[in-house]
C-alpha cells in the first residue's frame, strides 16, 4: 500500500484512490504505477518498464504502447508531462516517480475464533441463548463478507467496461509522404504526442486509442469502417507530412467515423529544410483544441 499526496494505491489489488474515492485505471498503467512507486526517486529505464509491462516475445509497438500507458497513468493522477508532480519523463532514459511516497502495510482484520462449547472453564457453561447469539454473530459476519465480495466483483466488472457516454478518439500513425525516409520516424512520433495530450483530458471524459493494428496501416490501405469496428471510436485523427510548393506541409484531419465526414482540417507549414523541431507539440495543441470544441463540446452553450 502506497500513499502520495491525496492518493492511495493498493499494489496487490491494483486499486488507486483519490481522497478515498476510486480512480479508474487500466491494468497496464496500474502495473507501471506499481513499479514506479516501488522505486520512487529512482530512474526506471524504458527497457525495465517494457520488460515489466510486456512478456518476452510479445510483438507490439513498444514506443507507442509505452506512451499510451504513461499517458493513461498521468491522466488518472491529473499529472502533465510538461510540469510533472508525480511522473517525470527523462528523454531517452526512462521515468522517475518524484513525489514523496509513504509505504504502509495492510492491517490484518480481527479474526473471530469460535470457542468449543465443551471446553473447560466458563465457556463450558454457555447457555442456549448465548450459543444462539454467537451463531447470529457469525452469520452476520459471513453476510458482510459475502456482500463486500459481491460489491468488489461488481465494481471490477464496471471498472473494465468502457463508458458508453464518453466519446472515443482513435489516433492513426502519421504518414510521411515527402519521399524523404529520414523523416519517417519523426513523423510517426507525432501521433504518440497527440495520444499523450488527448489522454491528459481525462479518461472519464474521453477514450483515446492509438495501438490498434488497423491504425498502423498506410493511408492508401486504411479502412475507416474497420477502424471503427476494431476501436469502437467515434472520431479519427489523421495526419500526413507532405512536400508542397517548396515547403513542408503537415495536413491534420479529424474525421467522424460513422459517416466518414471531415469535421476539421488544418495545415502547418514549414520551410523545406526545416528540422521539424516542436512540430509534434504544435500539432498536438491544435488537435487538442479541435477535440475540445468539436468532440467534447467545451464552451458550447456557455455564456
Amino acid at each position: 500500500m502506497y500513499r502520495f499526496g491525496v492518493f492511495e494505491f493498493d499494489a496487490d489489488a491494483a486499486i488507486l484512490k483519490r481522497s478515498d474515492r476510486i480512480v479508474s485505471l487500466e491494468p497496464q498503467p496500474a502495473r507501471a504505477l506499481a513499479l514506479l512507486l516501488s522505486r520512487a526517486g529512482e530512474v526506471v529505464t524504458r527497457d525495465e518498464m517494457r520488460a515489466h509491462l510486456w512478456a518476452s516475445g510479445t510483438h507490439v509497438d513498444f514506443d507507442r504502447g509505452l506512451a499510451y500507458c504513461i499517458g493513461q497513468l498521468r491522466a488518472a493522477l491529473g499529472d502533465t508531462a510538461d510540469n510533472p508532480r508525480f511522473v517525470q519523463t527523462l528523454p531517452r532514459r526512462g521515468f522517475r516517480f518524484i513525489a514523496p511516497v509513504e509505504k504502509a502495510v495492510h492491517t490484518p482484520a480481527e479474526t473471530i475464533v469460535p470457542v468449543p462449547l465443551d471446553s473447560a472453564g466458563p465457556s463450558a457453561a454457555a447457555t442456549p441463548t448465548s450459543a444462539r447469539r454467537l451463531g447470529i454473530r457469525f452469520a452476520a459476519t459471513a453476510g458482510l463478507v459475502l456482500a463486500a465480495g459481491s460489491v468488489a466483483g461488481i465494481w471490477m466488472v464496471l471498472r473494465d467496461r468502457p463508458s458508453s457516454s464518453r466519446p472515443i478518439v482513435a489516433v492513426a500513425v502519421f504518414d510521411n509522404e515527402t519521399g524523404d525516409t529520414g523523416r519517417s520516424l519523426r513523423v510517426a512520433g507525432i501521433s504518440d504526442v497527440i495520444v499523450d495530450r488527448l489522454t491528459a483530458l481525462g479518461p472519464e471524459r474521453i477514450g483515446v486509442t492509438g495501438n490498434a493494428t488497423t491504425l498502423r496501416q498506410p493511408r492508401v490501405t486504411r479502412d475507416l469502417q474497420e477502424i471503427g469496428r476494431q476501436t469502437r471510436a467515434t472520431f479519427l485523427v489523421l495526419g500526413q507530412l507532405q512536400a508542397k510548393d517548396g515547403q513542408l506541409s503537415l495536413l491534420m484531419q479529424l474525421i467522424k467515423l460513422d459517416d466518414g465526414t471531415h469535421v476539421w482540417a488544418r495545415r502547418i507549414t514549414r520551410p523545406q529544410n526545416d528540422s521539424l523541431d516542436k512540430l509534434d507539440e504544435e500539432a498536438a495543441r491544435q488537435i487538442e483544441a479541435a477535440v475540445r470544441q468539436l468532440v467534447l463540446r467545451d464552451g458550447v452553450g456557455s455564456s
